[in-house]
């Protein structure tokens, strides 16, 4: 850490250097007083009013938020309600720090300037205040401090910063809100030296055809000047130079130009350009601004769509807070990037906060390619006309030039100020719309959280463009991939869609520097819990299946088998590009035989590409392979495409066989000389194989003991029926050749289970149900059931016991009966771990152990001693690993998972759906519980496991 006096000659000679080496003087220098983030900081003097090191002066990183610094007290903004407090925290800090700038910085405009700060900021150098309060926790403000300097020698800063604002209004749209509420300098603070005849602001209008229109500010404009406009190209690329002579004393200007051989701006190719404006006088120059631009044209029709480039677009979006658990709302470029990569990742192509974000992640945003929308803080309250128009036009001067911001969005559910609406087109060339999210509002739908069926004028009927500005809510995971496929399905269907915005893109967990013990992380339960991320970013299962479902590339319904021709119809959901920009390739992968019981792998035995034709966005066409000879010998074909930039979009996997050749392949025999015995004792059933003896009760039909040459594993209580109803008719032994065999009846849903012990051991589990409707239900000739949400049988294990598994099937996350998309067939192997999804954030470990896991073909269950591996001969069957534990601090509704059948180890046709933030019976198809209906004459269903309890 710097000494205050050594980091003082650091900052006189950091300026003097940039200033001394600039190639062009006439640049406006942007020299920190701060750090660059809260991950490189600067320490400046600091003194809190009250709560945690109160009353007292000292250091404080700046930018940063003071709560996380160990100041003040932490609040939520729930606090009137949930919460149940009189009042949240009022405490103020005041910063002080000294700095030198250099003598021939005299003579220049000099302006001081604020990323952020929450909320209220008094700003005085040298002891004379800068100018009126700022208010408002979310913009970015500056001052003329010109007239205040002292060069070469020292200048005093004074902020005092009120983290409650004396404006009602702010408070009411900021500080009660659903969000962390912070105090503090959070973003950074810096100097910018202009000479003072400049050119103020620009405001770009560029469309794809290479046109534009720049208006600008301008200050102090004299005789004989012109304004020079010129264009680079990300690599250098020079273009056409024009020149627009500026009348003197001119203050606004408009010019046009056209450069011809423009890439347009799009999510898909976010070409960016460097605008460079010169302002000469009488030949010399004066001012240079550059500005990163792209070119693409905005067209928003009513009862229509949203256009970019003549192209209807739809948004595959999420909502982001500005957060990292140890900075608050103070971040970082490394953070904004990482967020921009994992959003892209996720093949989504649109973002959006409840307030303006950093101006790095705008910066993002338009090099990694994202359609924007960007908001005027209140939610559910607005900012009263003056404020709002002060701060409206505040964020719009900061980023109205960035390419990747499409939409205006004036408040949020209610928090909008109609008259504040006005500002928004006065002050941006590019006239994009104002919505009012959650609203139907001037001919653009974003109502929120709709259900499946909406309707009544609205999406069914409805005649505006619709883009739900939030849907799929996601606490503890809840909404964001359950239930999507349907929704998104559907939406589509209507040519008024033009997307929509999942809430929200992370858990919101943040650090708490005032708590002691080994709990640090405070999401306030279920408050903050929404995200498809963890805190720091963790992947939670509805990560993948929102990577696989709004993939840009859509594979059709195709069942691979062993006669498998190659070819598959897929489908092109890009907007903009063809599908022959990508690049895809074929793996078949086999597993060794013994891999659920050693430590065998799966490995590569044949790979290719896969050349896709010309498919433009829309089009659904053929891909073909030459399938390899040795494609029957494989257990898994995997298909990953790339697009243009080398990103995956997605892995997809098939199994190449059908479950009874998996069991065969990877459950282990041997030969024995001895046959398998059964015998029958009072109410007990013995069946014995060499080394493993299972004991059934005769009069429930249930396991009572399992045992091998050492040791008991502890597999009771079962099978029990779920979903369905059996009554014990009666047990029947017999010898078939060398197996022994138990037959147990019963009557109901469950007709019979016939339990097969081989003479080496291996046991075998052969459940029918629902096999005739007189046995099954005594229904006249049907046996008909609705509402199933569980359908299987189910066993008692101690979960004590339990270290981890490995398994063959889908994975490697847990799924519902809405929310399979995003898992893949492979080995798979994770540890026991207890994670409570959206809470664990001491030890965040995913993939969860626990829930279901889908199409489960085999697996080795490890606890110790008590270990034990099970194969299945019946396809779609899902394995119920013990139940999830509940958040211990969830808020009531905010339903954290459906509820688990008995037992810990279940075998099952039929899963839950999980909820979004909607009940069940208002999502799709697939979140709906099964109807069972059986026939006289139909076969039932049967279920056939293997048991290795060796």
């Amino acid at each position: 850490m710097l000494h205050k006096n050594t980091f003082q000659a650091f900052v006189i000679t950091a300026v003097t250097f940039l200033f001394a080496l600039s190639s062009n003087a006439q640049q406006t220098e942007k020299v920190f007083l701060s750090g660059k983030d809260f991950e490189h900081p600067v320490q400046w003097d600091f003194y809190c009013t009250e709560g945690n090191n109160s009353k007292t002066w000292t250091k404080i990183n700046v930018p940063s938020q003071w709560e996380l610094e160990g100041f003040g007290e932490y609040t939520y903004g729930r606090w009137y309600k949930e919460l149940n407090q009189k009042e949240p925290s009022k405490e103020e800090g005041l910063y002080k720090y000294e700095f030198e700038v250099p003598a021939n910085y005299k003579g220049k405009e000099i302006l001081i300037a604020f990323g952020g700060a929450m909320t209220d900021t008094e700003v005085k150098i040298n002891g004379k205040l800068a100018g009126e309060i700022h208010q408002g926790g979310f913009y970015e403000f500056k001052y003329d401090i010109s007239s205040l300097m002292k060069f070469g020698t020292k200048n005093t800063l004074e902020f005092h910063v009120w983290k409650q604002s004396s404006n009602k209004s702010v408070n009411a749209a900021e500080r009660r809100a659903d969000w962390w509420l912070f105090g503090g300098i959070y973003r950074p603070v810096w100097l910018e030296v202009s000479p003072k005849t400049q050119i103020q602001h620009i405001a770009v209008n560029p469309k794809m055809d290479g046109s534009i229109t720049i208006d600008m500010n301008l200050k102090n404009i004299s005789k004989n000047a012109v304004v020079e406009a010129a264009l680079k190209g990300i690599n250098g690329e020079n273009f056409q130079t024009f020149s627009f002579p500026i009348k003197a004393k001119s203050t606004k200007e408009t010019i046009a130009a056209q450069w011809k051989g423009i890439k347009p701006w799009n999510p898909e190719t976010p070409i960016l350009y460097t605008l460079e404006l010169t302002l000469k006088q009488n030949g010399a120059v004066v001012h240079q601004l550059d500005k990163k631009i792209g070119f693409r044209t905005l067209e928003f029709k009513k009862k229509d769509g949203i256009y970019v480039n003549g192209t209807k677009i739809v948004m595959k979006g999420i909502n982001r807070h500005s957060f990292w658990p140890e900075g608050g709302r103070s971040t970082s470029k490394r953070i904004s990037v990482l967020d921009g990569q994992l959003l892209k990742d996720m093949n989504m192509n649109a973002v959006r906060g409840h307030y303006p974000p950093d101006e790095h992640f705008m910066e993002v945003c338009d090099s990694l390619g994202f359609f924007v929308l960007n908001e005027l803080a209140g939610w559910q309250n607005s900012y009263d006309t003056k404020t709002g128009t002060k701060l409206a036009t505040e964020m719009i001067t900061r980023d109205v030039n960035h390419p990747s911001l499409i939409i205006w969005d004036n408040g949020n559910e209610g928090g909008w100020n109609y008259d504040v609406d006005k500002v928004f087109a006065e002050n941006d060339p590019q006239k994009r719309i104002v919505i009012h999210p959650w609203s139907d509002f001037d001919g653009w739908d974003t109502h929120h959280y709709p259900t499946y069926l909406t309707g009544m004028h609205r999406f069914n009927s409805g005649e505006n463009v619709f883009f739900p500005t939030e849907f799929m809510h996601g606490t503890y995971d809840n909404g964001h991939g359950a239930a999507l496929e349907d929704f998104w399905t559907r939406y589509k269907q209507s040519p008024l869609f033009a997307g929509g915005f999942m809430w929200a893109m992370l858990d919101e967990a943040v650090f708490r520097s005032d708590w002691k013990g080994e709990a640090k992380f405070d999401s306030k339960g279920s408050l903050a819990a929404d995200g498809i991320l963890g805190p720091h970013r963790e992947k939670e299962g509805s990560y993948y299946t929102v990577k696989e479902v709004w993939a840009p590339i859509q594979f059709l319904p195709k069942q691979v088998t062993e006669t498998f021709d190659g070819s598959f119809l897929i489908s092109n959901d890009y907007l903009f590009s063809n599908l022959n920009s990508c690049t895809m390739e074929y793996k078949i992968m086999k597993s060794d035989a013994d891999v659920l019981y050693t430590n065998g792998i799966s490995k590569e035995i044949a790979s290719g590409k896969i050349d896709i034709p010309s498919i433009e966005p829309g089009e659904t066409r053929k891909i073909n392979f030459a399938v390899p000879a040795n494609f029957a010998e494989g257990d898994v074909l995997s298909i990953t495409a790339h697009d243009h930039f080398g990103k995956e979009i997605y892995t997809w996997t098939w199994p190449i066989h059908k479950a009874k050749f998996y069991a065969s392949k990877f459950l282990v025999s041997k030969v024995t000389k001895v046959k398998a015995t059964v015998t029958r004792n009072g109410n007990q059933v013995v069946l014995s194989g060499d080394n493993v003896t299972v004991t059934l009760d005769s009069t429930t039909g249930e396991i009572l003991s399992v045992k091998n040459a050492s040791n008991v594993i502890p597999l009771t209580n079962g099978p029990r029926p779920i979903g369905m109803k059996a009554k014990l008719n009666g047990v029947q032994v017999s010898q078939e050749g060398e197996n022994a065999v138990c037959t147990v009846t019963y009557s109901g849903g469950l007709n019979s289970i016939k339990w097969i012990m081989c003479p080496d051991g291996r046991f075998k589990m052969e459940v029918f149900c629902l096999k005739n409707a007189e046995n099954a239900g005594g229904f006249d000739g049907a046996y008909f059931e609705d509402k199933i949400n569980s359908f299987g049988i189910t066993f008692s294990f101690p979960e004590k016991e339990v270290t981890g598994i490995k398994w063959f099937g889908r994975g490697p996350y847990h799924v519902w009966k809405n929310r399979i998309k995003g898992t893949t067939y492979g080995v798979w192997e994770k540890n026991y771990n207890t994670t409570i999804t959206g809470e664990s954030f001491e030890n965040l470990v995913y993939p969860e152990f626990k829930g279901y896991h889908a199409n489960l073909l085999g697996a080795n269950l490890k606890a110790g001693a008590s270990s034990f591996k099970v194969f299945s001969e019946s396809d779609n069957l899902f394995l119920r690993l013990f139940t999830p534990d509940l958040p211990k601090n969830g808020f009531p509704g905010s339903n954290p998972q459906p509820a688990f059948p008995e037992g810990d180890i279940s075998f099952m046709y039929e899963i839950p759906a999980m909820r979004d933030f909607k009940p069940l019976e208002q999502q799709g198809p697939e979140s709906q519980p099964t109807n069972i209906r059986i026939k006289k004459g139909d076969d039932g269903i049967s279920m056939n496991l293997w048991f290795d309890f060796r």
